[in-house]
């Protein structure tokens, strides 16, 4: 496969269960015992909000890591709440705790630095999506 292609086949092995299959990995969700599932792993939407976090999470560690900077105590929490009205998370928060001693002239370049995140960039300048039925354009 190409550097940069993503290709992942979808599969579906019982009950509200769906797994992504790419590149030798499995990824399994499933739905919560309130929406029908058996709560056996995280719902499809949960994983965007955890690869948005651990995306950020990469970036700042890479950061770290880069300056020979001490990374315990690192941490990245993303926060959201549904809105029932709007039907959706309509803000996401991203709190970046920084290790004990986290030299201050450091703390604008990190900052800067998680907001290179790809998923981030991502939801802010989508791409089209193309959705066909057996390879075939939508129906009209």
């Amino acid at each position: 496969m190409a550097a940069g292609v993503k290709d992942i086949t979808v599969r579906f092995p019982g009950g509200k269960r769906v797994d992504a299959h790419y590149d030798g990995r499995t990824v399994q969700t499933d739905q919560s015992v309130k929406n029908g599932g058996e709560g056996s792993a995280p719902e499809p939407f949960d994983l965007f909000f955890v690869s948005m976090a651990t995306c950020v999470g990469i970036y700042v560690l890479e950061f770290c890591t880069a300056r020979d900077l001490e990374t315990e105590g690192l941490g990245v929490r993303l926060n959201s709440a549904f809105d029932p009205g709007q039907k959706r998370f309509p803000n996401i928060s991203i709190d970046i705790t920084l290790p004990r001693g986290f030299p201050e002239k450091y703390h604008k370049a990190i900052w800067r630095t998680a907001n290179l995140c790809t998923v981030k960039k991502h939801v802010l300048t989508p791409p089209e999506f193309a959705i066909t039925l057996d390879g075939a354009p939508a129906p009209e």
